[in-house]
């Protein structure tokens, strides 16, 4: 034969029929491999794993594992089993003196019980909703009989007792209705007043402000000047107090001086004359003094230093 002429065998029926079962082996491999993969899903933490069969609710797994469903008939959806946030649209509301108010809220809540919320809601969407308009419908009760004062005024609205009223209010509500949730925490991050009364009821703000710190100086000028003629009238007292003193001992200065003149007087009556007569000298002459009298006056006697 011919190099380029390859002689054509026919392949024997038994090769044929093992690489036919080989092929069948690993198809149904693949597929039961497919089938047990379709009948595994895994429930992590934080999260509960709802298994259905034709729509309808057959259990919910929500310990955190593997764990196996029916393949074709059964399907696995997620919900969180957890806290979350809901995170409210703000709303406008009137207060009890007619004053329009934009309210910011939130809600800390999660799912108490999955299949009621399928039931009931369909979806975590639906059921926010729904727990939306039960907050807001409460708040605006709540708010709407109190003034605008009371609404920013944290010690005044007692915000704390008005946050566990809604939310004890909203959980009966969830309850009634079977949803299957639970709200932990309902919270106003902010109360604000739209665009076009904000500015007047900043301004009454201002003024009432302005006329209760004069209200306050008022009451201070009258405590100062009350304080001032109370202290005057003390020293005063004092002064008199002290010039009476004063008085007291000059007198009893002056009376024991004049018992001691008299005392020295009557020891020595010529000393006491001259004492007295040097005293008046001392009073009567200085350096630009000029006196004219007899030689036998008691002062000329004195002075040439005639004693007798």
């Amino acid at each position: 034969m011919s190099d380029n002429i390859f002689e054509m065998k026919t392949k024997n029926p038994v090769e044929f029929k093992k690489y036919v079962k080989l092929g069948i082996t690993i198809l149904a491999l693949i597929l039961l491999l497919v089938i047990l993969l379709g009948s595994l899903f895994i429930v992590k933490q934080g999260e509960y794993k709802v298994v259905r069969q034709f729509g309808e609710v057959v259990r919910i797994e929500k310990d955190p594992g593997l764990y196996m469903k029916a393949p074709f008939i059964q399907s696995v959806t997620v919900m969180p089993n957890k806290k979350m946030v809901y995170d409210m649209d703000q709303q406008e509301i009137n207060t009890l003196d007619k004053k329009r108010i934009i309210i910011d809220n939130y809600a800390v809540w999660y799912i108490t019980d999955p299949t009621q919320l399928i039931n009931n809601a369909k979806t975590v969407a639906n059921a926010e909703a729904r727990m939306g308009e039960f907050i807001f419908s409460i708040i605006r009760a709540e708010l709407g009989s109190m003034e605008y004062e009371q609404i920013i005024n944290d010690e005044a609205t007692s915000r704390t007792s008005l946050n566990e009223r809604v939310t004890d209010t909203v959980n009966e509500l969830l309850e009634l209705n079977n949803y299957g949730a639970q709200v932990s925490d309902v919270r106003i991050k902010r109360t604000d007043l739209p665009d076009d009364n904000e500015k007047s009821v900043y301004q009454r703000m201002i003024s009432e402000r302005d006329s209760k710190a004069q209200e306050y100086l008022s009451k201070g000028d009258a405590e100062k000047n009350r304080i001032i003629a109370q202290t005057d009238r003390q020293v005063t007292e004092m002064i008199s107090t002290a010039e009476a003193e004063a008085a007291e001992i000059r007198s009893e200065g002056e009376q024991e001086a004049a018992q001691i003149y008299n005392e020295s007087f009557e020891k020595d009556a010529d000393f006491y004359r001259l004492y007295r007569t040097l005293q008046s000298y001392e009073k009567t002459i200085d350096g630009k003094t000029t006196i004219v009298i007899p030689h036998d006056s008691p002062y000329a006697k004195i002075l040439l230093g005639y004693f007798e």
